[in-house]
């Protein structure tokens, strides 16, 4: 990792971009660093590169592969001991507003507005000592099943993640998505329970998905849900993959798909009205999309393997050396029968995938 470490270090003294990156269960750290400052936008999804996508679709930005040198190294595993104890304190007043949110969201439901809404919050972390490429180092260790990211330009800011949801993976014409949804905390069990309410919002999301590429691709795969644990969260997880029609592009499936039920809701036009109405912050980056978009340098094909932008935080920074605050962004899926206060525990589990590297 000295390589890119030593890399990264030169493209923050320069100001220049760059993202690393590891695929789940990958043992690789591929690092994109561009050689100029400029901030590249994704126009029709045919550009080649590394994509950076806000949820409200409204920044798309790209790394280009031919504005960029590409390094890629193999990291080893090591055992990394992590305490959750400093972080058990939360403010009561932040705790109400998410309650008090997902109140409304649940009314909303019964009013008949929509099915779901996935509702989310944003938390700030003062930051003493903090380092990126160690930050960077400590995630892949963590979450090794996860798509990890560090992700810097001096226009757009520095973003991390560590996220267990793919949102498209398409090599020509075949394409692999997932559908994934509900949430518990690791107790120990060998036996994972889901309860009605997590069942349910699955399976909204893999209606959803299926119905959408039904349109649009033929022989449409869907397999039986199962459990998946990511960091020490379980998730339920459906994959779908099928043969997109000759006559659709990429850019119009990732339309179809961003965002999905899983981060905003269903139908995704209400929900997302509800979103924006209500949160009362800008998601920017969180519940967007990122990933390798029409790549070729890895194989002889040309394949996008893009995921949704969660488990993720974006870093305040003065310089390379002054890295002040973390904020951490957490989203909850409601249905009908949600509880505000479980939610609530659901998003304090969800925000220790980053407070664990911090």
């Amino acid at each position: 990792m000295d390589e890119i470490s030593d890399k990264v270090k030169n493209q923050f003294a320069q100001n220049l971009p760059f993202v690393l990156y590891c695929k789940p269960n990958s043992d690789t750290v591929i690092g994109f660093f561009q050689q100029n400052d400029e901030l590249f936008k994704v126009n029709n999804f045919t550009e080649k590169g590394f994509v950076f996508a806000s949820f409200d679709g409204n920044q798309t930005y790209l790394i280009p592969e031919n504005q960029s040198e590409i390094v890629s190294v193999i990291w080893e595993k090591k055992e990394l001991t992590v305490s959750e104890n400093q972080f058990g304190s939360f403010e009561e007043e932040a705790k109400n507003n998410f309650e008090t949110l997902v109140a409304k969201g649940i009314q909303a439901i019964i009013n008949d507005e929509f099915k779901k809404v996935v509702v989310s919050r944003k938390e700030t972390v003062d930051l003493v000592d903090f380092d990126l490429r160690t930050a960077f180092e400590n995630l892949i260790q963590l979450y090794p099943s996860t798509f990890v990211y560090c992700f810097y330009h001096p226009k757009v800011g520095i973003w991390f993640g560590a996220t267990p949801e793919q949102l498209l993976k398409a090599n020509k014409n075949v394409f692999e998505t997932i559908a994934l949804a509900g949430t518990q905390k690791d107790n120990g069990l060998a036996k994972i329970t889901w309860e009605k309410k997590e069942k349910e919002e699955q399976q909204f999301v893999t209606d959803y998905i299926v119905a959408k590429l039904e349109n649009v691709a033929s022989e449409v795969l869907i397999s039986k849900p199962y459990s998946i644990k990511a960091g020490n969260i379980w998730h339920i997880k459906t994959d779908i993959s099928g043969v997109l029609n000759s006559d659709f592009s990429l850019e119009q499936v990732i339309g179809l798909l961003h965002p999905t039920p899983a981060v905003c809701g269903l139908p995704k036009e209400k929900s997302k009205a509800f979103i924006l109405e209500n949160e009362n912050y800008d998601r920017s980056f969180y519940t967007g999309f990122l990933g390798e978009l029409n790549s070729s340098f890895t194989t002889d094909s040309v394949s996008s393997d893009l995921f949704v932008n969660l488990r993720c935080m974006q870093i305040e920074s003065a310089s390379e050396r002054e890295m002040t605050k973390a904020y951490l962004y957490m989203g909850c899926g409601i249905t009908k029968d949600s509880i505000p206060a479980k939610e609530w525990s659901e998003s304090i589990n969800k925000s220790m995938t980053m407070k664990k590297i911090l």
